[in-house]
């Protein structure tokens, strides 16, 4: 290895350093990575510039930004066989546990994604965990950033004060897109204290509960409340949870999750 670093001219220190902004990097763009997919289908003609200068994540400056996301065929014009996958890495941290599994109990399948809300030319965040046994919203989140420490570890911390009644862990399975705030040492060192496992899809198809809840709380509530600051959206989020959770649902046998559940 002494011999490698002299001949590309660096040290062993500076060489470890390089790595470690690089992977700091790359998680950085993990954590942005699907909400840019989105922003991507929703808005077809936004350039990536404006997608960064609406953004602006911590620790990803503009010219960084831009190259990841062409890089990645998020550009204008993408390839026509592009097609849209939950990770920038094309790498699956977690194996994806709930293809073949057959939802029978509340708290055996939880599913989360994290989506976006463009008000007055600003992006927040919303997290939403839901009990794929009962549809039921168990858990969000409204952020201003996309750290995991204002995403996903309330929204789950939330989600387990709320559905944990005894001491006893929950044996649960937690599905979600390759997303970095779900796979970040916090949020895994709660869910394993708390006895959830977890689940993550390759593709979005793979996680289609999660990405409908998404468009159902936005287009059907969330939009049509108008909020016009991040109060107000904080305020809209918790009474779309709600109205939803009363909403009787077909696959439900036209029960609402509350009444399902109950």
């Amino acid at each position: 290895m002494r011999r490698l670093y002299t001949n590309v001219g660096l040290s062993k220190q500076a060489f470890h350093q390089w790595m470690e902004r690089d992977n700091t990097r790359r998680a950085k763009w993990d954590q942005v990575f699907s909400i840019v997919q989105q922003v991507r289908v929703d808005h077809p003609g936004m350039g990536i510039r404006s997608i960064w200068e609406i953004m602006r994540p911590e620790g990803l400056g503009r010219d960084e930004f831009e190259r990841l996301a062409f890089v990645h065929g998020l550009g204008i014009q993408p390839k026509k066989n592009y097609r849209r996958t939950t990770h920038s890495l094309g790498v699956r941290r977690f194996p994806n546990l709930i293809q073949q599994i057959e939802v029978t109990r509340l708290n055996q399948v939880w599913v989360s994604d994290i989506t976006y809300y463009l008000l007055d030319q600003e992006f927040y965040y919303l997290t939403f965990i839901m009990d794929l046994y009962s549809r039921k919203i168990i858990g969000y989140s409204v952020s201003k950033n996309l750290q995991t420490k204002q995403t996903t570890l309330p929204a789950l911390a939330y989600t387990i004060k709320y559905r944990k009644k005894t001491k006893d862990k929950l044996d649960t399975i937690f599905h979600s897109d390759g997303g970095g705030q779900y796979y970040e040492k916090e949020f895994i060192k709660l869910a394993r204290q708390n006895g959830i496992t977890s689940s993550m899809c390759s593709s979005v198809y793979e996680n289609p509960h999660a990405e409908r809840l998404n468009r159902t709380l936005k287009n059907q509530y969330i939009y049509r409340y108008n909020p016009s600051n991040f109060i107000e959206l904080k305020k809209a989020t918790t009474k779309a949870c709600l109205m939803y959770n009363e909403k009787p649902h077909r696959s439900l046998h036209k029960m609402s999750p509350n009444k399902y559940e109950n």
